[in-house]
């Protein structure tokens, strides 16, 4: 099949991903903080230290409130099934924290 040639309708289109040696190395985070416009999602990824006063962003992601939905789908899915195969993620809650996720009371609306 030539580089102009489209495949059939009924066969998905394949992806190749490239990744580089830094980037497959991860980046740990144990803290996120998002912000949002009308126009994007940023996601800055960063990693606090017990006793430290100061953190520095290790990783922004900027994406379309589009991406940012099915991103949440993704990850949903593949939490259920993680947790499907190895039992509940337990998420403690620690009132006095100040900073980081806020984890919404069961019912509640998330805008």
């Amino acid at each position: 099949m030539s580089q102009d040639q489209k495949p059939p309708a009924n066969q998905p289109q394949q992806l190749n991903i490239e990744i580089d040696e830094k980037e497959a190395e991860g980046t740990y985070s144990n803290l996120a903080f998002i912000i949002h416009s009308p126009a994007e999602f940023i996601i800055d990824f960063t990693c606090v230290v017990p006793g430290m006063q100061k953190a520095k962003v290790r990783s922004r992601i900027i994406t379309t409130p589009q991406h940012a939905k099915v991103f949440l789908r993704a990850l949903q899915d593949n939490i259920n099934k993680y947790e499907q195969r190895y039992g509940e993620i337990k998420v403690d809650v620690n009132p006095d924290q100040q900073f980081g996720f806020n984890i919404p009371v069961k019912n509640e609306k998330i805008n």
